[in-house]
């Protein structure tokens, strides 16, 4: 039957029956009553009686009958714009439905383009953010947090019409708030009237988020941090909201502890003390120990205060209170390490203590201050003689630290100390199965018996300072986690990549880039108002965090000294620690240890003892043809007092390097360069010193390729093929990061065999299988197989299904990883779909990027 009906003649009290009918449970009825109600519309009947029950029909999932009451709405918003009003809220709420989806499709399609964000769109979504409810808010916020405006005047306009959302009484939709504000404000001008508002328009939503209950207190304190560490002027006056409560659950407890610490300052420093030394005698062990190192982190951060904050520890010391005396050594010994010939009275206190230390930070510590200061202890050697007793039962932490204290001691007291040094030397490497240790213990042995001075210059060499921010997140990904404030991401300080399974679509966000005006980010106690400071802190955190173990290495200037030999020599001919000692010990009765102490050959491959320390030149081969990417600035000159570096990374037949090229844009000759590298994914590490032949010279540059081996210590990072670097020169110690495309750690050998292949691309769980596009490719099957095995990913089948080019590929990772994949190709189709399979799922992304960079250069 046709939809004529619906326009035969109506009955009287034909609109009561039709109201009725519209308010029916029976989806069928209800659209058939609509149906009528359009019918009698476009005969010209006024239906306008039936408004409120036609709009509440917009509540389906049905598509023809929402269509249907569109076509109503349209008609009566011309005529009755006043009740047209009532369903706004309901278009409303459809736009955030939109929105929401819209970013789901396009989050796990990066390359779709579903959601073009322009500044017309821009301007409906801030219309409808008034009228959606608190989650639709949320919806829009994020999709606004996505779009980068066209110029400051543009993010200014945002950011005003986002602002009253800072007053929701929806902690979520504050944060979302503030995602967008803290992203936008990148682009505004500090000189900005509207910069200094804004800014005082965000601490007091921030404030309030920390009256709520606990876990929402928590979720709030760990976004607070990331903001903090991006602009502590925010929050520079509200240091007591973060102090401590006497109910606050721990991890409240020890979240805002360290804020209180970032936002301490020569202003309020004096009440943050107070506060810390109260917490100092809390019931809580953990609380009670972070609050010590707080102390500890106070003094090394506002100067001012350094004398009193020992004076407190000093006080704390004096409870002996086991894990309180042990964390005070561990912060003094920090204290010292900034303000060296300052505050070393207090060592006597320290010594007092020695034999109740028995964690292993703690003894680490404590030998650290002896070996530094021996000169100053009178019985520093039968100090550190009690330590050795129980040499194999110390962790490796305290192993190291009492090998190098021990050798220190030599160095500043020889004649008295010839017996312990040959004694830990010789359990550092005769009987020790700890490589680490061992190698250390070659090292110091090598150094002392071919060059004592050289040997004095290395281990006696002046620190560095440290800084206060031991534990600041580098700035690539807090500029990403700024991007994904109130989500899990600003909860657990990683990118969603880091722990979200399966995430093939995972795109790393950043924020805009700054304006001229606003290069530098403010410190709330140093740089005055309208004068933000452009040199960067020395950022030197402990171990484990970000570059803290590059602190502990030697970036000393180079030996100068006979060449070491590397031919094949029987090392049992050698006295290693004879006739190069006589002069700093003034006689030749020194006794060597016994020859097995030591690897039989220098001159072996790498890998066989002392040859991987002293033999770093072999494996240079010739150019593979694989990409290489134009060189990048990676340290600007700004940041390093006039000290450019950019760079490239290099694959060789065998041979990975980096290329450097270092540019002097001071105003002064710099000298004594050398490089470090913290301990990453694939244990990355320079195969040779940095050599710069000549000093370098104002607006001077010079190219280098520093040859890299994978033997270095491994420590997984965020993101996986992230370097951090430390370079020093005469000047300072400068630190950066870099990432290192994956495709320089594609290895030669790294063709499977056919059966091999199939067999382990079926073991490989089917979970562990990652699909990727690789978009606008005009390259054939030939072209692309080419292209890749130049690069070490290796093709070991291909064959033809239903007119599509299958190519089946092997690389493997220099870690011996294996990375499967399948690469289907469409002749004429310019878009390829990668299929990997991988034991370590992580290591996709990063493979997929790399066939990105391979095939588009």
């Amino acid at each position: 039957m046709t939809d004529s009906k619906y326009f035969t003649t109506t009955k009287k009290g034909e609109i009561f029956e039709l109201k009725a009918e519209l308010n029916s449970d029976k989806k069928e009825k209800k659209k058939e009553a609509v149906k009528k109600v359009i019918a009698s519309m476009t005969v010209g009947k006024d239906v306008s009686a039936l408004f409120p029950d036609v709009v509440n029909c917009m509540q389906t999932d049905n598509l023809e009958l929402k269509k249907l009451v569109y076509l109503y709405l349209m008609n009566y918003a011309k005529s009755q714009p006043d009740m047209a009003i009532m369903a706004v809220n309901t278009f409303v709420k459809v736009v955030a439905n939109a929105v929401a989806a819209l970013s789901e499709i396009a989050e796990s399609h990066p390359s779709s383009n579903l959601l073009d964000l322009n500044p017309q769109s821009i301007n409906k979504l801030l219309t409808a953010l008034n009228e959606c409810t608190e989650w639709g808010q949320i919806f829009i916020l994020d999709c606004l947090a996505n779009y980068t405006p066209k110029d400051d005047r543009e993010a200014q306009s945002i950011c005003e019409r986002v602002t009253p959302r800072l007053s929701h009484a929806n902690s979520a939709v504050v944060l979302s708030a503030v995602k967008v504000l803290m992203k936008f404000m990148e682009m505004l001008s500090k000189d900005l009237d509207y910069y200094g508002t804004l800014l005082k328009k965000l601490a007091p939503p921030l404030v309030t988020l920390l009256s709520a209950e606990p876990e929402l207190q928590y979720v709030a304190l760990r976004n607070i941090n990331l903001i903090v560490q991006k602009r502590p002027e925010i929050l520079k006056h509200e240091m007591k909201v973060f102090f401590v409560k006497y109910n606050d659950p721990i991890y409240v407890k020890l979240e805002k502890l360290d804020i209180m610490i970032r936002l301490a300052s020569q202003a309020n420093i004096a009440q943050v003390l107070a506060e810390l030394k109260e917490y100092a005698t809390e019931v809580d062990v953990d609380f009670v120990r972070k609050a010590v190192r707080a102390i500890g982190r106070c003094a090394i951060k506002v100067e001012q205060s350094a004398e009193r904050c020992v004076s407190t520890l000093l006080d704390l010391i004096q409870t002996k209170v086991n894990y309180v005396v042990q964390e005070a050594i561990v912060v003094i010994k920090d204290i010292f390490r900034k303000y060296p010939n300052k505050y070393e009275s207090v060592i006597a206190t320290l010594c007092e203590n020695l034999d109740s230390l028995d964690e292993p930070e703690a003894r680490a510590a404590m030998i650290w201050i002896v070996g530094e200061y021996a000169e100053r202890i009178d019985n520093a050697d039968e100090l550190l003689e009690s330590f050795l007793e129980g040499f194999h039962d110390e962790s490796t932490q305290v192993q190291l630290q009492l090998l190098t204290a021990i050798v220190k001691l030599f160095l500043k007291k020889p004649t008295e100390t010839q017996e312990l040094v040959q004694q830990v030397l010789s359990l550092a490497t005769q009987d020790s199965d700890n490589p680490d240790l061992r190698d250390r213990g070659y090292i110091y042995w090598r150094l002392l018996s071919t060059d004592p001075v050289a040997a004095k210059e290395v281990v006696l060499a002046e620190k560095p300072l440290i800084s206060e921010e031991t534990d600041l997140i580098e700035p690539t990904l807090l500029d990403e986690l700024i991007c994904y404030i109130g989500t899990l991401a600003s909860v657990y300080h990683k990118p969603p990549s880091a722990f979200v399974e399966g995430g093939r679509g995972v795109v790393h966000k950043s924020l805009p880039p700054r304006t001229a005006s606003n290069e530098s980010v403010e410190s709330p106690e140093t740089a005055p108002a309208g004068a933000p400071s452009n040199e960067q802190p020395d950022v030197i955190p402990t171990q484990g965090d970000l570059l803290g173990d590059l602190l502990n290495l030697d970036l000393g200037p180079p030996v100068s000294g006979p060449p070491l030999a590397t031919s094949s020599v029987q090392m049992g001919a050698v006295d290693l620690l004879g006739g190069g000692l006589d002069s700093l010990i003034g006689g030749p009765n020194f006794v060597a240890p016994p020859a097995a102490a030591v690897p039989a050959n220098l001159g072996a491959p790498m890998g066989s003892g002392l040859s991987d320390l002293f033999d770093l030149t072999s494996g240079v081969g010739t150019l593979s043809g694989s990409y290489v990417a134009p060189k990048a600035v990676w340290l600007p000159a700004m940041k390093a007092k006039g000290l450019e570096i950019s760079g490239t990374f290099t694959r060789q037949v065998g041979s990975i390097s980096m290329d450097l090229q270092l540019t002097n844009k001071a105003l002064q000759v710099m000298t004594d360069f050398a490089i470090q590298f913290n301990r990453n994914s694939f244990g990355l590490a320079p195969a040779a010193p940095l050599q710069v032949h000549a000093p370098l010279s104002p607006n001077q540059s010079v190219e280098i390729s520093l040859p890299l081996n994978t033997v270095g210590s491994v420590m997984k990072m965020e993101p996986l093929n992230n370097l951090q670097v430390a370079v020093k020169n005469n000047i300072d110690v400068f630190y950066f990061s870099t990432l290192y495309p994956l495709h320089i750690l594609f290895v030669e050998d790294g063709k499977m065999d056919r059966q091999m292949f199939l067999a382990t691309w079926k073991d490989i769980p089917n979970e562990n299988e990652a699909q990727f596009q690789i978009r606008d490719c005009p390259l054939n099957a030939e072209a692309v197989s080419s292209r890749l095995q130049s690069s070490n990913i290796f093709t070991v089948a291909k064959r033809n299904v239903e007119g599509q080019d299958m190519l089946y590929q092997s690389l493997k990772l220099t870690n011996g990883i294996w990375v499967l994949a399948e690469l289907r190709i469409q002749p004429g189709n310019p878009n390829f779909t990668l299929s990997l399979k991988c034991r370590a799922p992580e290591v996709s992304q990063h493979v997929y990027q790399a066939y990105e960079t391979i095939l588009k250069n």
